[in-house]
C-alpha cells in the first residue's frame, strides 16, 4: 500500500497514456471509425506531440512548483510519445503506403511535413534507445547534452503538424508552448523562477506579522 501511494502518479501517467490507444482500438474493433488509416494516422499522430510536450514540461514544472516527483515522468512520457510516433509512422508507411519504397522514397522526400516527421521520428528513436541507465553511464556528462535534443524534436514535431494541417491555429498553439518551455529552461530565467519560488516559500512559512 505504502508504493501504491509513492507511485500513484506514475501508475496514472501510464494509464493515461495508454487510455487514447486502448480507445482508438476499441473504436477500431467496434468499426466505429469512418476511415480507420486517417483516423490512426491522426490521433497517433496528434497523441504522441501531446506526451512529448508534456514530457518537455516536466522540468518547467519542477522549477516553478518545486514538483520534483514529476521529474519521474520523463522518460515514461518520453517513451509513450515515441511508442505513439512509431505507430503513426508504421500506420503510414505500412497502411497508406503499403511498404511500396518506389511510393515512399519520393513521399519522404518531395513532401516537407513528411520529412520533418520522419525527422522527428529518428530523435525520438535515438532517445528511446540512449534512455535506459545503462547509456546513462556509458555517456556520463553528454547524456544529458543528447537528450536535450528532446526539444529539437519537439519543434520539429510542431513544424510537422503545422506543414500537415496547413490551416488552423492548433499547431501554432503547441509552437507557442514550446517555444515557452524552451524559455523556462533558459540559466538565466530558470534562475529568477527559482529565486522567486524560494521567495515566495519563505513568505508563507513566515508567521504574519499583524498590528492591532
Amino acid at each position: 500500500m505504502r508504493t501504491l501511494r509513492a507511485r500513484w502518479l506514475q501508475i496514472l501517467t501510464h494509464v493515461a497514456a495508454l487510455l487514447p490507444l486502448a480507445w482508438l482500438a476499441w473504436e477500431y474493433w467496434q468499426g466505429l471509425l469512418f476511415d480507420p488509416v486517417q483516423a490512426i494516422t491522426t490521433r497517433t499522430g496528434k497523441t504522441a506531440l501531446v506526451l512529448l510536450v508534456l514530457s518537455l514540461a516536466c522540468t518547467p514544472i519542477n522549477i516553478v512548483f518545486g514538483l520534483k516527483p514529476v521529474l519521474r515522468l520523463r522518460r515514461p512520457l518520453g517513451l509513450y510519445a515515441f511508442m505513439y510516433a512509431a505507430l503513426h509512422g508504421l500506420t503510414f508507411v505500412g497502411l497508406d503506403y503499403g511498404l511500396d519504397l518506389d511510393l515512399l522514397g519520393p513521399a519522404i522526400l518531395d513532401q516537407r511535413f513528411v520529412l520533418a516527421g520522419f525527422a522527428t521520428f529518428l530523435l525520438l528513436l535515438l532517445l528511446a534507445i540512449t534512455s535506459t541507465r545503462a547509456w546513462q553511464k556509458r555517456l556520463g556528462k553528454g547524456w544529458q547534452r543528447l537528450h536535450r535534443l528532446a526539444y529539437l524534436a519537439g519543434i520539429l514535431a510542431v513544424v510537422h503538424f503545422a506543414w500537415l494541417a496547413k490551416v488552423g491555429t492548433e499547431p501554432l498553439r503547441y509552437g507557442a508552448i514550446v517555444a515557452l518551455l524552451l524559455v523556462m529552461r533558459l540559466p538565466w530565467f530558470r534562475k529568477a523562477l527559482t529565486k522567486a519560488r524560494h521567495q515566495l516559500k519563505k513568505t508563507e512559512e513566515s508567521p504574519a506579522d499583524l498590528t492591532f
